[in-house]
């Protein structure tokens, strides 16, 4: 069955005729989803990751062979604009990204290069995802024809083409980014491993309750990145200047961000809400909703960007003309805010003043 056509993922397989069971086989099995409507950018040159490091929010200037990391362009105001997931890998740096942001991130990264060492291209690459414990197992390796998997956070190139790189959390996931022209045949290779296919379904219902957020969706055009858990995956707090710094360094050290991310439980009687559907608290908005989706354990779930601070038990409904109850995760809250140095000297300075 094919994704919405007016969702993010239109073009791609939301799920191959059993999307329950396709996320338990990633939770206790082994899975690859196609991901290859995903865009991906490369970058050559010998000032490629120096060049990279001045306009983007992550340390990535001496970024070593293999390594991976997410990244940010924001814009003056410190709010996100593109994100992606950078591999440094013998001398071409990749970068992964939304489909609809594909274009544009490829026109705005060649109109920063001016005299550069930089040569900015599309890649003929698609992404397919795995997840699952026994991705581990023997007949997975063999057909990926690799001695080992790469550790968190690593990359390592294939025998024909491309790379497998590990993505970081508690889960098993890695990700096959590989010429386009191989993507059957590594899916029948896969398969032949032991490996089941699954849709777009199960890769966003295992990304939602891992709480990690996606551009565009549990995203807004206001969003910066302090309030979607992008400082320190995606961005480092000790480098040199970027476009939207400032409002990065001023939160950080001064501020709370004014909303935070949170998983919410869905009331699974009703229809479902849409992306972008506000959440009420006492019939006022209180934040927007993010990514919508079933998962085999946890039922209706969603992402929302709440204003920070709202108590856990705060009654919520959401949806459109009809209302549906939300709850919060508390697991899923923020920490308690702690006041930042600036903030720290603000507060003495003026308690001397007194």
């Amino acid at each position: 069955m094919p994704a919405p056509e007016t969702g993010p993922d239109a073009g791609a397989i939301w799920h191959h005729g059993d999307p329950l069971g396709e996320q338990r086989a990633a939770a206790d099995g082994a899975v690859m989803v196609d991901r290859s409507h995903r865009a991906v950018i490369s970058l050559t040159g010998g000032e490629r990751n120096t060049w990279l490091h001045s306009i983007s929010t992550q340390h990535v200037s001496d970024l070593p062979d293999g390594a991976v990391t997410e990244n940010l362009s924001l814009d003056s105001q410190g709010r996100v604009e593109d994100h992606w997931i950078q591999t440094n890998l013998g001398n071409v740096t990749y970068l992964d990204t939304e489909p609809a942001r594909g274009e544009p991130l490829l026109a705005y990264l060649r109109k920063m290069v001016f005299w550069a060492d930089v040569v900015v291209a599309p890649a003929d690459l698609g992404v397919i995802s795995l997840l699952g414990p026994r991705l581990l197992d023997p007949p997975v390796l063999e057909a990926l024809g690799v001695a080992s998997l790469p550790a968190e956070l690593t990359a390592v190139a294939l025998p024909d083409g491309g790379f497998v790189r590990r993505m970081s959390g508690p889960d098993v996931e890695f990700d096959l980014v590989v010429p386009r022209d191989q993507l059957a045949s590594w899916r029948d290779r896969l398969t032949a491993a032991g490996v089941r296919p699954a849709g777009i379904w199960a890769y966003e219902a295992h990304r939602v309750a891992a709480l990690r957020p996606r551009l565009g969706v549990d995203t807004d055009e206001r969003t910066i990145p302090h309030e979607v858990g992008w400082i320190g995956s995606a961005v480092h707090l000790d480098k040199g200047c970027y476009r939207g710094q400032e409002t990065v360094a001023r939160v950080h050290n001064l501020g709370k961000p004014p909303r935070m991310l949170v998983l919410v439980h869905l009331d699974g009687s009703a229809d479902r809400p849409t992306t972008g559907d506000p959440v009420l608290a006492g019939g006022r908005a209180v934040g927007r909703l993010g990514t919508v989706v079933d998962h085999v354990d946890e039922g209706p779930i969603a992402l929302a960007l709440l204003k920070r601070g709202l108590p856990a038990d705060t009654e919520l409904t959401t949806g459109g003309e009809s209302a549906v109850a939300a709850v919060i995760d508390s697991d899923s809250m923020p920490p308690p805010d702690s006041t930042g140095a600036g903030r720290l000297a603000v507060e003495r300075l003026r308690g001397g003043a007194r």
